[in-house]
């Protein structure tokens, strides 16, 4: 196990994309922008880079507050079992916030009891007070098992199932919320988009994304329907939505004639397509065909070219939730 608390190549100054360095003085310019088709129609598109950069500098003046009010630093551990080159760099937000990042790097063969072994030992450490397992695990692990062992006080994820439970359930609340639905509740507020009282629909209904996000709506008050695989005429009930959220994978699955106008669409599903005249040869798209969502939304929230830096920064809370909840710090 390695501290990391005392990172030093993560200042103020930059942010972290898929392990690249992005100058603030870029960061600054990001804005809401407006997307103009070319029927004159417009829709308002909305930049989660600012949002998850006012995020980090919240996240980072309670840690300091907690620090100089109770001596106590949120301590988050990341577990990795074998090839870890996709792995998200949580230590250099760490490091940008104050929180103390642990990481143990398990190989590949590693046993399956080793590895609940590690888990333990994050749950018994004072220190810790968020724990991350690394997905997908090897093979010949039971994945289920494993983040069933993650103590449901430090389950950052959201994942284990009396959290999915707790959130499903009035007058009762969860431990934490699953990073992805979290992040964009989150951006629905801070861009003053009304979720009471409307219709929303979900797209999907993993127990990751949709089932969560589907009970995130409804607790705001949303009227919500799910449509997955095997739900008939899927564009008839999309068209009744104020609301859009899909998280499938399946490219351009939502054209413009699912939408509803004036609508508010998130598309966090992204794929990697084929595209001869791409860089590479290939290209992220979206679940909703974004150039026809232009000419009918009103905004439009999406994840293609994005970074994870939002969904990061919704483990970090959760790892400073946890930390306040263990201390009893208000």
């Amino acid at each position: 196990m390695r501290s990391l608390m005392g990172c030093t190549s993560f200042t103020p100054s930059v942010l972290i994309q898929k392990g690249a360095i992005i100058p603030r003085r870029c960061i600054r310019h990001l804005c809401l922008r407006t997307a103009v088709s070319a029927h004159g129609s417009s829709s308002m598109v909305i930049d989660k880079q600012k949002v998850a950069v006012d995020i980090l500098h919240e996240i980072r003046t309670e840690v300091s507050r907690m620090k100089e009010s109770i001596g106590m630093v949120p301590g988050l551990a990341v577990l990795h079992v074998g090839d870890t080159k996709l792995s998200t760099p949580y230590w250099a937000a760490c490091g940008f916030v104050g929180i103390r990042s642990f990481e143990v790097h398990l190989a590949e063969d590693t046993t399956e009891e080793k590895t609940l072994e590690c888990v333990s030992s994050f749950n018994d450490d004072p220190c810790v007070h968020g724990i991350l397992v690394e997905l997908p695990l090897p093979t010949h692990m039971d994945e289920h098992k494993i983040l069933n062992a993650v103590s449901i006080e430090k389950d950052i994820k959201g994942f284990h199932p009396l959290n999915i439970g707790l959130l499903a359930m009035r007058g009762r609340e969860p431990f934490f919320l699953a990073q992805t639905p979290k992040a964009c509740i989150e951006l629905l507020h801070r861009n003053n988009i009304e979720i009471k009282g409307k219709r929303a629909v979900v797209i999907g209904r993993s127990n990751t994304f949709g089932m969560p996000a589907a009970l995130l709506l409804q607790r705001e008050d949303a009227t919500v329907t799910i449509i997955h695989s095997k739900t008939k005429n899927p564009q008839d009930i999309t068209r009744q939505a104020d609301i859009i959220i899909s998280a499938v994978g399946k490219p351009n699955m939502v054209r413009g004639s699912w939408i509803k106008p004036g609508a508010v669409i998130v598309d966090v599903g992204i794929s990697f397509v084929r595209d001869r005249n791409a860089p590479g040869g290939f290209r992220w798209v979206g679940d909703i065909c974004y150039e026809e969502a232009c000419e009918v939304a009103s905004a439009i929230i999406t994840d293609v070219g994005g970074d994870g830096l939002l969904e990061s920064d919704m483990l970090l809370s959760n790892t400073l939730t946890s930390a306040k909840r263990i201390h009893n710090f208000l």
